[in-house]
């Protein structure tokens, strides 16, 4: 009977030792900044911050060809005159407060919108490579305190490939691309 739980125990922890879950890396932020589609993103996101500065800059342009006006003439205004220029002057200088909030919280939420399916994209692929690895847990490689490379499969050039991010693409090559385009 001695042997038989002997035997059992050490089928058991040989089972558990083998069972050990595999753990995995990912650089979640490398495939979300050079998916194809977060490309798309920053040029639809670019165009409508353009668009909007431009408004802006009429805005700003209205009003200091207002504030010029009233610089020159205010000498030989009534009282009457100026403080309806001077009120006239502070409503388009609240509008343009107004205008710039308005349009960096429409550009934030459009940012949002655009990157979520994006983000989803990720996850989905790292979900579908780390059940194919059989790994239990994934984490992300700029979020962790300490991984030992030997024991962690990193599955970062997996998911760049899955996400179908061109092979020397790197973060430094975007930013030069982004550097470049804005010159």
């Amino acid at each position: 009977m001695k042997k038989v739980l002997v035997f059992a125990a050490m089928a058991i922890l040989s089972l558990s030792a083998s069972a050990q879950a595999k753990f995995a890396v990912v650089d979640f932020n490398e495939i979300i900044t050079l998916a194809p589609e977060a490309d798309a993103a920053r040029t639809q996101i670019q165009e409508a911050s353009k668009i909007a500065q431009e408004n802006l800059m009429s805005m700003q342009e209205e009003g200091q060809a207002k504030l010029t006006e009233y610089q020159q003439k205010s000498a030989n205004w009534t009282q009457a005159i100026r403080e309806s220029k001077e009120k006239e002057l502070n409503d388009i200088s609240n509008r343009i407060q107004e205008f710039q909030q308005s349009v960096q919280l429409e550009l934030q939420q459009k940012q949002q919108e655009l990157m979520e399916p994006i983000y989803k994209k990720a996850q989905e692929t790292v979900e579908k490579i780390a059940k194919a690895s059989g790994c239990a847990l994934v984490f992300d490689k700029n979020q962790c305190l300490f991984f030992d490379p030997a024991q962690v499969k990193d599955i970062t050039a997996e998911a760049r490939t899955a996400m179908g991010i061109p092979e020397g693409r790197t973060i430094e090559s975007l930013q030069k691309e982004l550097q470049n385009a804005a010159q």
